[in-house]
């Protein structure tokens, strides 16, 4: 059975409708005889939205209990048992409660489709992973529950289901999305019109990089090279010279105008001899395209040209920015240019922007030999001269009569311009046929093969002579200025590999697409084995259909024993595999850094973990043996036949075995805390409840008349996990009571802040000075010279760690009048109407 396939419906926010196209789609598909079920919907009381689950099959709900209260999530088993060809799951992004068979929604999702289910779902651009910060810069709200982006890239089909912010605000001033009691606080806090934008554009933007996506696999896999003018795509064209600058600026205004404009810069390292560019104005314009928010690229090409619109046209393009010449007129008579050659050759698909600037006819040195060597048209010429040109000459010579040596001069002229053009052969060629026609022509005796004088075969000898001397010079002189380019473009690209190394750039998929870029490949893949026989696997891949194997790359480099880079597209040159081979050896060594640094992660995750535990081991040998020892000594006591003890004696020991037993179980509950933040095994069940339900429980461990408490009935209520808040606010209280007079309650107060509601635990004690403040946070830390008895110091880096874990923040401020006071903040559910709770998140729809 093959692997199912997923279907996402993406909102910009709760209420545009997810949920309601997900069961709209589940009624056409059942209307088609498909087999398809309700695995997990969340209708929160939307009349709409329960109407369209009416005539579906629903799979029963797996029943959990959680500190006390029930919950339901979606049985995996039941709808694996039930098999159906397609299950609907709401809220993809979903946190399951503790005691699931997965922790997130998304791996139960990933179960049903490797049984070969087929899967509809729907998640809310918010809860993207790498949106996280974007999200919270734009609503201040950070959202708890995420969902990798891969696991969402991955889908077969992405819908989205779009409404202007209007219609939205509409929808929840109507009481469609929310009930009425909290519509107010909506539309003026997350619900506000620029939120609402925001986030529609990022839905916007996230699903056209996806669309352009499966537009590049689709026309790798077709081979279209015709551009498709889907989105503006704005290629730069630069040689390294000053007038870059302009033109990556020029480009950026360009892609301004259209939205969702992209800008890449390409520098193109040719092995024909292009003038020589400075590295470091290249780094500077690499570092003003990246600003710009365009990307930049380094590729290598024989011919300038044809590799400006084979990269414009692989990426596919839609304009080409290219900078006027900086040749002076009369270098023309070397060729057109790359900008007029680019112009003619772009096709009506591509448009080519020819952008002016302070260095055009300034100069840029002698152009150099083109193709493999010369160039095809030059050798085309030189075969033309060298064989056309010494007829033509005897043409002319023959009605002119110039003298024998004047005629050599002449033929030897041609011999040499045929070896400046075209090389050795040519030049060969005419000094061959030269010599043939200086022989019957103006060699006595006339229109005869035979020389008559001496002199004049060693005339005709040291021309033959010479004009092959000046070929092979002029032969090896484009030799060598083919290699020296060859090198140059080499130590370009290696120099720019290892400038990567030294920014830090240690991705291996980036590595990958700089190697699949710079040889033009269509894809490339670093593949290893354990041994000889053993079969190969991928460690990384970009680009469709990559090989399996070395043997099904058209190019393959070993990298050691066992290990090989493979690349697909065309076969490259054995020039090129030296450049490949540094590529090849820099992969292996990204590849082992990652490990090394996921080791190291690992090993550093190992060493806090042992350093818990030393912690906790010496708590329990120093801390703990107080309280026992004192049980002990009680317990004892009381069973000696030895002393009778009166009634007072005997309440008095007991009363010590009880405290002795409380502060033991205080002392062990930090520690087991602490062990689960440090591990962490902490999930928060985050609900909507009033403070005042909350609060009071955690005054029960202190002394009574200790403590004050003022929690206002209006306060709005809050998102949090009440087992947690419980906790956090019992050790704030204690650690304050034991450091506050017995004369000074402590003082409990709450009030909302905004979108917050702060619980504040107000003392009259010693304080601690500010540069202590976040150390008295630490685990086994105690401010001062606190005695052992007093603790192990975990109390307040329980409450802090139970606080983050709820999204919330815990900080120490000074008392007005001495003292210090705990600033515990947690979120008000009115503000949050799209919470990531367990509750509150599932008003998505």
């Amino acid at each position: 059975m093959g692997r199912g396939k997923l279907r996402i419906y993406l909102g910009a926010a709760p209420g545009v409708g997810k949920t309601y196209a997900m069961l709209s789609e589940a009624h056409r598909r059942v209307e088609r005889g498909t087999d398809c079920v309700v695995a997990f919907v969340e209708h929160h009381n939307r009349a709409r939205t329960e109407v369209m689950l009416h005539g579906l099959e629903q799979v029963p709900r797996k029943h959990l209990d959680y500190r006390g209260s029930a919950f339901t999530e979606m049985d995996v088993d039941a709808v694996l048992l039930r098999a159906p060809a397609v299950a609907l799951v709401d809220e993809l992004a979903h946190t399951n409660v503790p005691g699931s068979r997965n922790a997130k929604r998304w791996q139960d999702v990933e179960e049903l489709l490797a049984a070969g289910i087929d899967v509809v779902s729907t998640v809310n651009i918010q809860h993207l992973e790498s949106l996280g910060d974007v999200v919270e810069s734009i609503t201040g709200v950070r959202q708890r529950e995420t969902v990798p982006d891969e696991v969402v890239r991955r889908a077969d089909q992405i819908e989205l289901v779009d409404m202007s912010p209007q219609a939205l605000r509409r929808r929840m001033a109507h009481g469609n999305i929310y009930k009425s009691d909290k519509v107010d606080a909506a539309l003026s806090n997350y619900f506000r019109p620029g939120n609402l934008t925001a986030l529609r554009e990022l839905a916007l933007l996230w699903v056209a990089d996806r669309v352009d996506e499966y537009l590049t696999e689709y026309r790798s896999e077709h081979r279209v090279s015709k551009i498709w003018g889907s989105r503006e795509r704005i290629v730069v064209g630069l040689t390294g010279g000053p007038e870059g600058r302009t033109l990556i600026r020029r480009a950026a205004r360009l892609a301004e105008k259209g939205a969702g404009g992209e800008v890449m810069a390409v520098y193109i390292a040719r092995s024909d001899g292009l003038t020589s560019a400075s590295p470091k104005e290249l780094a500077v314009q690499r570092t003003l395209v990246e600003d710009l928010g365009g990307t930049f690229h380094h590729v290598v090409g024989d011919d300038i040209p044809v590799a400006l619109l084979d990269f414009a046209r692989g990426v596919n393009a839609t304009q080409i920015v290219l900078g006027s010449s900086r040749r002076k007129t009369w270098q023309y008579v070397f060729g057109p240019g790359v900008g007029a050659t680019v112009a003619r050759e772009s096709g009506p698909d591509l448009d080519v922007h020819i952008v002016t600037h302070d260095e055009v006819a300034k100069g840029r040195g002698l152009p150099v030999a083109r193709g493999a060597r010369l160039g095809r048209s030059r050798i085309i010429w030189g075969w033309l001269v060298g064989v056309g040109g010494p007829v033509v000459l005897a043409l002319l010579l023959n009605t002119i009569d110039l003298g024998l040596a004047n005629d050599m001069l002449l033929f030897l002229t041609v011999t040499v311009a045929a070896a400046l053009l075209g090389g050795l052969f040519p030049a060969l060629a005419s000094a061959a046929f030269g010599s043939l026609l200086l022989n019957y022509f103006y060699t006595p005796p006339l229109h005869r093969l035979t020389i008559a004088d001496p002199k004049n075969i060693v005339a005709i000898a040291i021309f033959v002579g010479v004009a092959v001397s000046v070929a092979s010079v002029v032969d090896l002189a484009a030799r060598r200025t083919h290699q020296a380019a060859r090198l140059r473009a080499e130590s370009e690209i290696l120099s720019f590999l290892a400038g990567s190394v030294l920014r830090g750039e240690t991705s291996l998929e980036a590595l990958l697409e700089r190697v699949r870029e710079t040889f033009g490949m269509e894809s490339v893949a670093l593949l290893e084995r354990a041994g000889d026989v053993d079969p190969w696997t991928c460690a990384g891949s970009v680009g469709p259909r990559s090989p399996k194997r070395p043997e099904d790359a058209d190019v393959d480099m070993p990298v050691g024993d066992h290990m090989a880079l493979a690349l697909s597209g065309r076969v490259l040159p054995a020039s090129d595999r030296r450049v490949l081979a540094a590529f090849a050896a820099q992969a292996a060594v990204v590849l082992d850094r990652q490990r090394l640094q996921h080791e190291a992660d690992q090993a550093k995750e190992l060493a806090e973990g042992n350093r818990i535990r030393t912690a906790l081991l010496a708590a329990v040998s120093h801390d703990l043996r107080t309280p026992l020892a004192a049980i002990k000594a009680a317990v004892s006591s009381l069973r000696s036949d030895d002393v009778a003890w009166s009634e007072e004696d005997q309440a008095e020991l007991l009363e010590a075995i009880e405290e002795g037993a409380d502060r033991l179980d205080h002392l062990v509950g930090n520690l087991l805390d602490m062990s689960r933040l440090q591990t962490g095994t902490v999930t928060p069940l985050i609900r909507e409840i009033d403070l005042d339900e909350v609060v009071p429980m955690a005054l029960g461990g202190v002394p009574e008349g200790s403590t004050e408490l003022d929690i206002p009935e209006t306060l709005p209520m809050v998102a949090v996990d009440p087992g947690l808040l419980e906790r956090a606010v019992a050790n704030l209280v204690e650690n304050a009571v034991k450091y506050s007079p017995t004369d000074e309650p402590v003082l409990v107060a709450a009030s909302a802040m905004a979108d917050r509601v702060e619980v504040r635990v107000v003392d009259r004690g010693p304080g601690v000075p500010d540069e202590a403040k976040d150390r008295i946070f630490a685990p086994f830390q105690r401010y001062g010279d606190a005695p052992r008895g007093a603790g192990v110091g975990l109390g307040l880096a329980v409450a802090r760690g139970f606080a983050e874990a709820m999204g919330g923040t815990l900080n120490a401020e000074d008392t007005p009048g001495g003292g210090l006071t705990m600033v515990l903040t947690v979120r008000a559910v009115d503000s949050l109407p799209d919470l990531a709770t367990a509750t509150a998140e599932r008003q998505a729809s």
